[in-house]
């Protein structure tokens, strides 16, 4: 019974947030597109319009997740009992996000991102991504999304800081702009290379290289963050191929 109402409540706020994300745009909400309210800030750690496709691949995952779960032979799986409801979870503050930055309040955003990222964190943990031997239909449905999705909130967290500190005219310490992006770019970097060493995790990385060609062609009149951007781009691809690379080998 534990088992099924878990699976239930991951299918329902599957449903719910793929709803909410549809009618953001489709409506828009509050009356504004997502992509409109993200061009009113001048900030620099953020891409060209079409990397936001990226969400395509993440609501195909949320689908593949909820049917693969769903089978018998995952009802009573121990990784899924483990993961609980931690993904239910994070669907519902999916949701509640849109409605926060739809609604400009962009503070209650952060936080609301913050803790989807900490969901998010904490299912990849327990799930214990790349360190547990797959099927291949797994890793297509559980691994690959998760690592997708975590990958890009990772970037989106970075973004929403950044685009709240910009409201609230932080003055960077006296750092310029662009030069703060630099620094965020390489921090992103390092988090690529960490999780290169302890996950070898293709995916995520792929989400990084994504994103930070997105940031180099939007970013053309910033030269210094263009150029950081498309340096991260190629270091983060050489760590996504041998991480490949090193999954494949026996």
């Amino acid at each position: 019974m534990k088992d099924t109402l878990r699976q239930t409540a991951n299918l329902v706020t599957v449903l719910i947030a793929l709803t909410v994300n549809i009618l953001a745009s489709a409506l828009p909400l509050n009356g504004q597109n997502t992509g409109e309210i993200s061009d009113r800030f001048q900030v620099y750690f953020v891409p060209a319009g079409y990397v936001f496709a990226i969400w395509f691949f993440i609501y195909v995952g949320w689908i593949a997740f909820a049917i693969y779960q769903f089978r018998a032979s995952q009802k009573e799986s121990p990784r899924l009992r483990r993961l609980g409801y931690l993904f239910a979870a994070s669907n519902l503050v999916n949701a509640a996000w849109l409605f926060t930055w739809h609604y400009n309040v962009f503070g209650l955003s952060v936080l609301v991102m913050l803790s989807l990222l900490g969901l998010l964190i904490a299912s990849y943990l327990r799930l214990d991504v790349n360190r547990v031997k797959v099927t291949r239909a797994e890793r297509w449905s559980v691994d690959i999304p998760f690592s997708i999705y975590l990958g890009w909130i990772t970037v989106a967290t970075v973004a929403n800081v950044t685009d709240w500190l910009y409201l609230v005219n932080w003055n960077g310490f006296g750092i310029p702009a662009p030069t703060w992006a630099v620094i965020m770019i390489g921090v992103a970097s390092v988090v690529g290379l960490a999780m290169t060493i302890t996950r070898q995790d293709a995916a995520y990385l792929f989400v990084l290289v994504w994103s930070f060609i997105g940031i180099a062609v939007k970013q053309t009149p910033a030269p210094n963050v263009v150029t950081s951007a498309w340096i991260g781009a190629v270091l983060m691809f050489v760590l996504a191929v041998y991480s490949l690379t090193r999954r494949q080998t026996p």
